[in-house]
């Protein structure tokens, strides 16, 4: 390998091979406007859920997209986490490894990372706490204009991508699927806003990246913005979920706290699956991000599935089982480690069950 050193899932497919049947349909609409409650109801309901509880400050670390942050900015700007006693002061990082240094160096408290990050859990850095979403953002994208067809036309190209992220995840599987490996490639270490850059103006060939930034390189290619592989091209064989984590020595003195902010993250998954374009307007809004281009990028994560498989921990912990999967293939873990290892099921399931007594 020559290196550079420069600066859907289908849910129903998968909650078949969980046997999660059917999902739960019973869940009803939360923080949604025409409610019928008055604002003086829902005040008094807030200060009564608050005061049950004792007050905390988290600081929480997210990345610039829907998937990322949508629940934590919809249950925030909701007062989710108000009607839990928690107060969320939001952190914005690149990537998931990057979130989980700033853990351990005591910066932030909790951290939303995505699908590559997870490893770091695996080998017993950070724990997971609660279930995001499965994400349907990761792309290998090409200019077809750099004389690329398909995906073995990359042999020879110089590909960007972000090492430890699911960057790194997707472009492993496509190389592999086109009989390619990173020594046949030229890879080229980046940021995902510099991979956008470096691909428009035809410095790299290839980027392996997510959304929105697959949505601005659309818009910027035309005709010659060429998908060479997906997350849903593998849904039938692993998943790819995006978590929110905790160092373990904080899981071990604040199970009540996690709790908490996983019961208003329920809620904030039940109102992002209703009301994906207000949580894009939102965070438009909050991060100074492009309204068009987050609006594009809509379809980038299974909320429906999400606000389904609350109550449902078995079949959560299905899917960490089956992105464990991920890693083994690409190497990246070298053996099967238990799921309840880094997956913290019993944070899950009580946070679920205080989301059915405060929604």
């Amino acid at each position: 390998m020559k290196k550079l050193d420069t600066a859907q899932m289908s849910r129903r497919s998968f909650l078949k091979i969980c046997g999660f049947g059917a999902a739960a349909a019973g869940l009803g609409l939360v923080g949604c406007g025409g409610s019928g409650s008055t604002a003086a109801t829902t005040e008094a309901a807030s200060s009564a859920a608050t005061a049950s509880y004792d007050p905390v400050t988290l600081r929480v670390a997210f990345m610039p997209n829907l998937g990322s942050a949508a629940t934590l900015y919809a249950a925030i700007d909701q007062g989710y986490f108000d009607e839990v006693g928690i107060t969320v002061e939001p952190s914005q990082f690149d990537a998931g490894p990057a979130e989980i240094a700033a853990m351990q160096s005591g910066d932030i408290d909790l951290a939303q990372i995505g699908h590559g990050a997870h490893a770091l859990c695996i080998e017993g850095q950070a724990k997971i706490f609660a279930f995001d979403q499965l994400s349907k953002a990761d792309s290998v994208v090409a200019n077809k204009s750099h004389g690329i067809e398909k995906a073995s036309d990359l042999k020879g190209k110089t590909i960007a991508f972000a090492s430890g992220t699911s960057s790194e995840v997707i472009l492993n599987y496509v190389l592999k699927d086109a009989g390619l490996t990173t020594d046949d490639v030229t890879l080229v270490e980046m940021k995902v806003d510099g991979m956008t850059t470096a691909l428009i103006s035809g410095q790299i060939d290839a980027a392996a990246t997510w959304s929105p930034n697959t949505v601005t390189l659309e818009q910027q290619l035309g005709d010659d913005y060429l998908v060479l592989g997906n997350n849903t091209d593998y849904s039938d064989k692993v998943a790819f979920p995006g978590s929110f984590v905790c160092l373990p020595e904080y899981a071990d003195k604040n199970a009540e706290i996690l709790e908490r902010f996983a019961a208003a993250l329920d809620k904030g998954k039940v109102y992002r699956a209703a009301n994906i374009d207000a949580c894009a307007k939102l965070l438009a809004d909050k991060l100074g991000l492009p309204e068009d281009t987050l609006l594009q990028s809509t379809d980038e994560g299974d909320w429906q599935g999400s606000a389904d498989a609350i109550g449902h921990t078995d079949t959560i912990m299905g899917y960490y089982k089956a992105q464990q999967q991920v890693f083994i293939d690409n190497g990246r873990i070298e053996a099967e480690v238990p799921v309840t290892d880094y997956v913290l099921e019993d944070v899950i399931t009580a946070g679920d069950k205080l989301f059915e007594t405060i929604k």
